[in-house]
């Protein structure tokens, strides 16, 4: 059951932020009380109070709902799995839009990993930890598309093998703004979390001469995604005929980091339609041009980034068989496409 630790304001504590009065006698650390604030946890006088920044006021009830610790062992849930194809060692699932791949902070249930434990039981690779079992590699929440998942250790080890030496066949289809130039080409950069939004990532600059001098390791990670044009639909306004408004591009992955193929697209000038955080939305909100305002119509109701996980190519690693499975379009993607015809 949840805690609830209340306290009344007093003359003394008039004006102090909320988030360090209630540090004062919650004996609870700053980050889990701007955690609770946020997370709409916290009250005064029984309204919600959601800024840590908030003025305390003299003779005001403050409140704070302590939930109850989750379990840090997924629990197995009877979920719709969508499975392209299954073993003795491993399992290749077709992941909708929606579904989380692994619990975490504000998904503890409802994830495939949660899915899978029914499924499967408990043959589940234990590497991934308690957490992650059977996860070699992931792709985001509202990303649609292929994953292999790994039922016991050896083949856990043989799978993130292939996916360190880049031998793994992964092909993502994503409708982007714009199209990139010139037309097909290598994207390679260092990628690193923001320093202003630990949920964001975004391309690191390129070592100057005094860094590269000084031995200073570089910061970020190497992330190398091949594209290739495929077709395009209506034209950009102010631009060449031969811009299209939006584009169908196919992306080849050597590597798999976050939000590779998401920054590398917003990257090249190419966002990824109904990318929220990397999709430069406002740019669509402004545009008067016909086949933006058919464009705007197509994409209302369209909440996710418009990507997808179409090919997954692998060496099994028990029966060194040639492995690869393709995935059509969704049903959300293909109406998106069907509408873009008319741009």
């Amino acid at each position: 059951m949840s805690d609830v630790l209340v306290n009344l304001a007093e003359e003394q504590d008039a004006g102090k932020r909320l988030d360090k009065y209630l540090a004062q006698w919650a004996d609870l650390s700053r980050s889990r009380i701007k955690a609770l604030i946020l997370g709409g946890q916290v009250r005064g006088d029984a309204k919600i109070l959601i800024k840590p920044t908030t003025k305390i006021v003299e003779g005001v009830v403050y409140e704070i709902t302590v939930p109850a610790p989750v379990t840090a062992i997924p629990e197995p849930e009877n979920l719709a799995l969508d499975i392209v194809y299954e073993d003795a060692h491993l399992v290749v699932v077709n992941k909708p839009a929606g579904l989380t791949v692994h619990p975490a902070v504000g998904n503890w249930s409802g994830t495939l990993v949660n899915g899978l434990l029914h499924h499967c039981g408990d043959s589940l690779s234990g590497i991934g930890g308690v957490l992650r079992p059977g996860i070699v590699h992931r792709i985001d929440k509202n990303t649609t598309g292929l994953l292999v998942v790994a039922k016991d250790d050896k083949t856990h080890q043989g799978l993130s093998k292939q996916f360190a030496a880049h031998k793994v066949e992964r092909v993502y289809v994503c409708m982007t703004r714009g199209a990139p130039n010139p037309r097909e080409g290598r994207i390679e950069t260092r990628l690193a979390r923001s320093p202003h939004d630990r949920k964001k990532m975004g391309v690191v600059k390129k070592q100057d001469a005094r860094s590269i001098a000084s031995g200073k390791p570089p910061h970020g990670k190497i992330a190398i995604t091949n594209y290739a044009f495929i077709k395009g639909y209506g034209r950009m306004k102010g631009a060449s005929l031969s811009m299209p408004l939006v584009s169908i591009i196919e992306c080849r992955l050597e590597t798999g980091r976050t939000h590779q193929i998401r920054v590398h697209m917003a990257h090249i000038a190419c966002p990824i339609l109904g990318d929220s955080v990397y999709g430069k939305t406002g740019a669509f909100k402004s545009a008067t041009s016909e086949s933006e305002i058919k464009l705007r119509a197509a994409l209302d109701g369209f909440e996710r980034q418009a990507l997808h996980a179409q090919t997954l190519g692998f060496m099994h690693p028990i029966t060194q068989e040639a492995m690869s499975f393709e995935s059509e379009l969704p049903e959300d993607m293909r109406k998106l496409e069907v509408a873009l015809q008319g741009l």
